[in-house]
């Protein structure tokens, strides 16, 4: 089984078990080991007064991706720190996707950027974070 098979074994596994994933409609794909997207449709019980998408729920996403992400390895991996810059509002409606990307990987530390894009590919939010590992196997 190549890495890309891995990663994607790995995914399965975790969102079989992620009732808040699936709770707020989000959707994952494994492009390759070190990359997840996650995908959110901002609904009307995700919003606030002025339609605008909760930071907490867009940091959710952001933070689901990576975490997606850096369990590709089948080395069971937790955030250590992880922090979120807003550019844009999100807005009711929007189809969001958050891009996670493997900046380092050591053999317990590993750092990875993610950017959370509209469906107009307009950025709404970049996220970093931090992940940590157990050294215990996810399958």
């Amino acid at each position: 089984m190549n890495t890309t098979e891995v990663a994607r074994r790995c995914a399965e596994a975790m969102l079989a078990k992620d009732a808040a994933s699936r709770a707020l409609g989000i959707r994952i794909d494994i492009p390759e080991a070190g990359e997840a997207v996650a995908y959110m449709t901002v609904r009307g019980d995700m919003v606030n007064g002025f339609d605008v998408c909760h930071g907490g729920l867009l940091f959710t996403l952001a933070d689901t991706a990576f975490a997606f992400a850096c369990n590709a390895y089948d080395n069971l991996t937790f955030a250590a720190a992880a922090n979120i810059e807003f550019i844009r509002p999100a807005l009711l409606g929007d189809e969001l996707r958050a891009l996670a990307r493997e900046d380092y990987r050591g053999s317990k530390r590993g750092l990875y950027t993610v950017e959370l894009r509209n469906q107009r590919e307009e950025v709404v939010a970049l996220f970093h974070g931090r992940s940590a590992s157990r050294g215990e196997r996810l399958l």
